[in-house]
């Protein structure tokens, strides 16, 4: 297991790239014909989708202003 250490900024900076990308995937795997290649996706999808759980579930909650 790698651990790694991020400013709560830095988290939010991490999250939002990764959510974009993610996003960004569903387009490219639904246009994909080769079947190989969007199994791969499908794959790295599901594993980019692990890490932000993991994210969400360790950021705390914004403060209500």
């Amino acid at each position: 297991m790698l651990t790694l250490e991020l400013t709560p900024e830095q988290a939010r900076i991490l999250m939002q790239v990764l959510e974009a990308y993610v996003s960004d995937m569903r387009m490219q795997i639904s246009q994909t014909d080769n079947i190989r290649y969007k199994a791969m996706l499908k794959e790295r999808k599901a594993a980019l989708e692990r890490v932000l759980q993991v994210l969400h579930e360790q950021m705390p909650l914004p403060l209500a202003e």
